[in-house]
């Protein structure tokens, strides 16, 4: 007869040492950690995710995306494989809380202030307005495009679902700040087209005591007060009229800071000639923009002969 204590081997292992084990083992699970995990359970509002932890972690309907989802299924599937944030130390359970949004969210940020640094142009639409401007989502994070900065004839209401063209005004994760541009986007865009010294037609948009804004094919240009003419003028007023369609020179693109500089000053054939007869102007606009670039030609050629005598003065100087 066998005797059955020997086909049991003697293990000396009971569950209490097997919880004993698991207790002793580190897992180091901390908040803020990323980990990989796997889906095991879908629920309604949420899912269980393996980590190796003794216990499943689970992850909220509200942590699976970076955007709005109606349920899980749309983010998750049974058996998948990814990276987890942890949210959040165990609760009572002894169960962890974890994100997806986090990440997206960090990788979000990550992302717009490496599109700001290439000064890249992005495209959004516009899903709300307030008084203060229009809304947009960038990489899932929410902007907001200041209304001195949208540049179009529609009622701010009226944008809402449209696309818009978009530079980077402020990227500011700590304070949660993401500004854009629209006005910005259209004038580098228009100023890829655009020379300093060409004539441009345009229309007044707007006069103030400093000068007049000129629309230029759908941007705004500037007027000086002090380029409109040789002569004194007591304000923009005395010369231009909202609407007035009028032809005026590029005399300075400033892409950084989304500004076109303009002149009518520089086009008089003699001086004050846009108080007493701005149509002779406009006549001899493109022949007075090609004097003024010949100006400017000779202007730097003669400092660059300058910059050379100076730079063999130099050298004699050292020589001797």
């Amino acid at each position: 007869m066998v005797n059955q204590e020997t086909l049991t081997p003697n293990i000396g292992f009971t569950h209490e040492d097997f919880a004993a084990l698991l207790d002793q083992y580190d897992y180091h699970f901390n908040p803020g950690d990323i980990v990989p995990g796997t889906v095991f359970s879908i629920e309604p509002k949420g899912a269980l995710i393996d980590i190796g932890a003794k216990t499943a972690a689970y992850i909220p309907i509200q942590e699976m995306s970076i955007n709005r989802i109606e349920a899980p299924d749309e983010v998750l599937q049974s058996n998948e494989t990814r990276e987890f944030f942890i949210l959040a130390d165990e609760n009572e359970d002894g169960q962890l809380t974890l994100s997806i949004r986090r990440i997206e969210y960090m990788r979000a940020w990550e992302r717009v202030r490496q599109l700001q640094t290439e000064d890249a142009t992005v495209r959004s639409d516009v899903f709300a307005t307030n008084r203060g401007g229009a809304l947009v989502r960038i990489e899932g994070l929410r902007g907001f495009i200041p209304g001195s900065h949208i540049s179009t004839r529609s009622a701010k209401e009226d944008l809402i679902g449209e696309q818009l063209p978009l530079k980077f005004l402020e990227v500011d994760e700590e304070r949660n700040r993401l500004v854009l541009s629209h006005r910005r986007a259209l004038v580098e865009r228009k100023m890829n087209r655009l020379e300093v010294c060409e004539v441009v037609i345009g229309t007044v948009r707007g006069i103030k005591p400093y000068g007049a804004f000129i629309d230029i094919g759908g941007v705004s240009g500037l007027l000086h007060i002090s380029e409109i003419s040789h002569d004194h003028i007591d304000t923009p007023h005395s010369v231009f009229n909202v609407n007035d369609e009028v032809k005026v020179m590029i005399i300075d693109l400033d892409a950084e800071r989304g500004r076109i500089s303009l002149s009518t000053k520089q086009l008089e054939p003699e001086p004050g000639d846009m108080v007493k007869n701005p149509q002779t102007v406009y006549e001899r606009a493109e022949e007075m923009a090609e004097r003024y670039r010949q100006q400017l030609a000779a202007q730097a050629q003669g400092n660059e002969e300058v910059g050379a005598d100076l730079a063999d003065a130099d050298m004699m100087a050292t020589a001797d």
